[in-house]
């Protein structure tokens, strides 16, 4: 393994786990700020919705602590605990958020539409990437060159996919600000200084997941111009 692999995998470790940790850090901080508006996060998406015309998406409650999504298939925006029922900055703008991928879905955003029709053959890259390198190891079936081909094609569509969430994670968070700005759910000053901290740290671990996977296809494809070398 060389020394140019290692600060790959330590870099990237580092990217993400300051990302995941600024996440964490805002919604923490931001969850204990009350909305002068008094609205729940169910609260404020059952009116977004309502006002965009949405009437096919239902809103449900999970315990997964940040495991708040928008499931285009079966039209579900899905709230964890915390936000479904809080009434706090951070509540409202995760629920907005979601709300713009459903508004997103609704106009047929194409960014969104191509993520979508991208998440099977991406799930096939990402049990690529997992499981061949030890297929290779202990089998001794697949060449190096293959491996590196295949390695860097699973990366590569890794990496494709996480270029299109970007203006999907982006777009979704500029709507909810608007949204919840024109609504009246959020006031001028810390509420809103406090939505777009939550909402900008979300958008840089997508960021940080685009690095990551561009890194391991850059450096998969390296090896292949290299001939498959290591060192």
């Amino acid at each position: 393994m060389s020394g140019l692999f290692i600060l790959i995998i330590l870099g990237t470790f580092g990217i993400s786990l300051l990302a995941s940790a600024r996440v964490k850090s805002n919604f923490a901080k931001f969850s204990r700020v009350p909305a002068s508006s008094g609205a729940t996060g169910a609260d404020a998406a059952a009116a977004i919705l309502q006002a965009a015309g949405i009437h096919d998406v239902k809103i449900y409650e999970h315990d997964e602590m940040l495991g708040d999504h928008y499931d285009p298939v079966h039209k579900r925006l899905v709230l964890s605990t915390q936000n479904f029922r809080g009434a706090s900055v951070a509540a409202l703008g995760i629920a907005a958020h979601e709300c713009g991928h459903a508004i997103q879905h609704k106009a047929a955003y194409a960014p969104l539409h191509l993520r979508m029709a991208a998440v099977g053959v991406t799930n096939y890259a990402n049990q690529i990437v997992m499981w061949l390198p030890l297929i290779g190891m202990f089998t001794g079936f697949i060449t190096p060159k293959l491996g590196m081909m295949v390695m860097a094609m699973a990366w590569g569509v890794i990496m494709a996919f996480n270029l299109i969430t970007l203006p999907v994670e982006f777009d979704a968070s500029r709507r909810a600000k608007l949204i919840l700005d024109n609504m009246g759910f959020i006031r001028t000053g810390p509420e809103k200084v406090g939505v777009n901290k939550v909402l900008n740290a979300a958008a840089w671990t997508y960021v940080a997941a685009f690095i990551t996977s561009l890194a391991y296809f850059l450096w998969h494809m390296l090896l292949l111009l290299l001939g498959g070398r290591r060192d």
